[in-house]
């Protein structure tokens, strides 16, 4: 191919590009050592004791190796454990996948996971033995491993996309990566600069502009420019500037990598950490330092729904935020909307809902932001003062706006007016088998969406998912956690057909929500109408945010902890709409409407009946559920016969809300919460809250990365210090009944390689 000039290169970026409906996604890295630890042998301090303290006297005794304390540790105020993140060091540099957890309540160290480096500081490897090119190597050997990708298809295109599958991710990069190596004419220079352009080169979707990066390679090089600073955590670092292909400055620094050697053995290798935020891409990229066209380890911030396929095009989208000072008061509006509950248009009528916002978890309405917080080129206020209060879709908790274009330019983009009354209600007029143009509906679209996002913020904040915690709001109200970071929600988006995306950075920075068009049905159907496959996606970022801590977004990348991210998003839609609508359904799928298929996205319905969905453990040995979705699919099939057994034996709440605050800042117990006690959490009295209550809780007890196994066990310690584990022999029971019993085995496993599963069906002892 004939190089192409600088401006030509440039042009390729300005202009929309053919492609794929489905994102390219680079995702694989090694796992290191992990564990979760419940009910440890540590030293008690008094119930006085500060967390901190607390931890730190643990780790004196635990471990050898330096380390810091992370500052998005803190308190969860609905359970009173601290949650305590600690990242190893090793030679002044961040093991970046060395980390412990600790939960600490009362001078007591509950539980605690632990993925810290165990050998020597000087067990530093000079060549990575993982990377992009042995993680391919493994796909090559592994039947169906292109479901490993996360590349989204249909299970009646299984073949072709296998082979599809391998050249995007495998065969093209790894080739335009030996190109441009080619034609690097510095092997010992600008290291950085090298590694994000190599890094560009592998994981940019259009095949034009990878051609002409590797063949630029040296003109492009010495376009990219690097700058010294402190991050946010006061960290060292740099920023890359001037990266084709990203939309915002590359924050880099030097942290060390855990990787396996051919011995088994596990020793450090150097990488350059890339945060690197691209049109339909958020990477986490770890590149060799001494080899800088090596990826060791990639993480994607941004998770999809499974997809049929169809022609897109790929566009890039932006957003960037104003940071201020706290805001104000809002009244409430009025939305005609298929009410929280009902799945899609085809499950229950529209009505109009007014009055809705929680008070604390929305103290000033949903159509309130602080000025100092308001992103610049915002709509129209009405309110001068502090405090800006709009008449549309934008507000503290998400900004819902259309995306026809799938630009860049979001800001600007059509939202529906409600004027000063507030007063959002509009004309849907589908009839099945006529078409209309979906940009016809296009203001309901966005209300639905906005209605959705932000009640969806009001319930979860009530179970945790608070400032603190790393919730998605531009104004945190000195409450803790980090400002600027309501959801960027765009209704058609036009980049694609037939999906759903949602992109979760580290906390303070603003999440992506995309829901786009599918063509399954005539007339066309609009995501943001299935409320199912929505909370699917918000629960991508609720997740990414609780596993880990607020600033570590990629625990949950690939593998088994990817599957988990999915089967939580599938478990809390499911228990959204049974809780809501559907109280006696026990069949029950997630995107059968969008879909416009009675399985929806599933293989079965979810269901307690094992004729209907026969999933176990072992069945994540099947060919069709060893990829993220598949692992999703049965880790929420785990999940819902668990409620089932929790609703058994604690009745069934008709509303997951808990009540109002009142005035005095006091939550009245009602018939939601079980009679108060001094000094211990409100505890939810009903099986299917209680069940919300531990699976939010579960989250922010499982180290980085968890396995199966550890959320398990996590649900269960979230029931031991909440309620002093009165549902240990139910829950052990329930989970053993789809093999997940204490015997339940793994075997192998790895990066390309998911291992074989053997169901367990013992339980306790004292619950025999």
């Amino acid at each position: 191919m004939k190089p192409l000039p600088i401006a030509a290169l440039l042009a390729l970026f300005l202009s929309p590009t053919t492609g794929h409906s489905t994102r390219k996604s680079l995702r694989f890295g090694p796992r290191p050592i992990t564990r979760f630890v419940t009910q440890p042998h540590s030293t008690s301090a008094a119930a006085s004791a500060h967390p901190f303290d607390v931890a730190r006297a643990f780790l004196h005794s635990y471990i050898d190796s330096e380390y810091f304390i992370r500052n998005d540790s803190y308190t969860d105020g609905n359970t009173g454990i601290t949650h305590v993140y600690v990242r190893q060091l090793i030679n002044g540099f961040e093991v970046a996948d060395g980390n412990i957890n600790l939960n600490v309540r009362d001078g007591q160290i509950l539980s605690f996971g632990d993925s810290f480096f165990r050998g020597s500081p000087q067990s530093i490897s000079s060549r990575p033995m993982m990377s992009h090119a042995s993680y391919c190597g493994g796909l090559a050997h592994v039947s169906e491993a292109a479901a490993q990708t996360n590349t989204q298809v249909t299970f009646s295109d299984k073949t072709r996309a296998r082979d599809e599958a391998y050249m995007r991710v495998c065969a093209q990069p790894l080739a335009a990566v030996k190109a441009a190596i080619a034609r690097d004419s510095c092997s010992t220079c600008d290291e950085l600069r090298r590694a994000a352009l190599y890094f560009m080169i592998a994981a940019h979707p259009d095949e034009l502009v990878v051609d002409a990066l590797a063949n630029e390679f040296e003109a492009v090089r010495h376009g990219i420019h690097v700058t010294h600073e402190l991050d946010q955590d006061l960290r060292a670092s740099f920023l890359v500037s001037g990266l084709p292909g990203a939309l915002s400055p590359v924050k880099a620094r030097v942290v060390y990598l855990q990787i396996p050697t051919e011995s088994g053995n596990t020793k450090l290798h150097a990488t350059w950490r890339l945060e690197i935020e691209m049109a339909d891409n958020w990477y986490e990229a770890y590149m060799s330092v001494n080899e800088p066209s090596v990826i060791v380890s990639v993480i994607d911030w941004a998770a999809d729904s499974p997809t049929p396929r169809l022609d897109g095009h790929l566009n890039a989208l932006e957003a960037k935020i104003g940071m201020g000072p706290p805001g104000a008061h809002s009244k409430t509006g009025s939305y005609k909307v298929w009410k929280w509950g009902i799945n899609d248009p085809e499950s229950g009528e529209r009505t109009v809902e007014s009055r809705l916002y929680d008070r604390l978890a929305s103290p000033f309405g949903w159509h309130t932001v602080s000025r100092g917080n308001n992103p610049e080129g915002s709509p129209k206020w009405v309110a001068s003062d502090t405090y800006l209060n709009f008449t549309t879709t934008w507000g503290n908790n998400v900004f819902a706006q259309e995306n026809w274009e799938g630009g860049q330019n979001w800001i600007g983009n059509r939202r529906p007016e409600g004027g000063k009354s507030l007063n959002f209600e509009f004309e849907y007029g589908v009839k099945d088998g006529i078409e209309k143009d979906p940009k016809e509906y296009a203001d309901l679209s966005v209300t639905q969406l906005f209605y959705t996002t932000n009640m969806f913020h009001d319930l979860f904040y009530r179970y945790g998912f608070d400032e603190i915690a790393g919730n998605f709001q531009q104004d945190n109200y000195g409450r803790g956690g980090r400002d600027h970071d309501a959801i960027i929600a765009n209704v058609q988006d036009g980049s694609y057909y037939n999906t759903a995306s949602f992109m979760t950075p580290p906390d303070g920075q603003n999440p992506r929500c995309r829901l786009y068009i599918w063509n399954t049905a005539t007339p066309y159907r609009d995501g943001s109408l299935d409320s199912g496959s929505v909370i699917h996606e918000l629960s991508h970022g609720l997740s990414a945010r609780l596993v880990g801590g607020p600033s570590n977004s990629g625990c949950l990348g690939w593998g088994e902890s990817g599957g988990l991210g999915e089967g939580w998003g599938d478990f809390l839609a499911l228990i959204i709409r049974s809780t809501s609508q559907e109280a006696n359904a026990d069949e029950l799928t997630i995107g059968s409407w969008i879909t416009n298929s009675t399985n929806g996205f599933n293989h079965s319905p979810y269901s307690t009946n094992a004729t209907v969905n026969p999933s176990t453990y072992e069945t994540l040995n099947e060919v069709e559920f060893r990829n993220l979705h598949g692992v999703g699919e049965v880790w929420a099939e785990i999940l819902w016969v668990v409620l089932q057994e929790m609703i058994k034996v604690h009745g069934r709440s008709p509303t997951l809300f808990p009540p109002q605050q009142l005035e005095d800042g006091t939550t009245p117990i009602g018939d939601f919460y079980r009679p108060s006690q001094p000094r211990k959490p409100l505890v939810p009295k009903h099986g299917n809250t209680l069940m919300v209550q531990l699976v939010v809780s579960s989250m922010k007890l499982v180290p980085c990365r968890p396995s199966i196994f550890d959320s398990r066990d996590a649900i269960i310690e979230a029931d031991r210090v909440l309620t002093g584990g009165e549902n240990l022999c139910l829950l052990w029971k329930a989970f053993s009944s789809r093999g997940l019993g204490r015997d339940a085995k793994l075997h192998g496993g790895g990066p390309w390689d998911m291992g074989k599963h053997t169901n367990g069906y013992q339980i306790p002892e004292e619950c025999a």
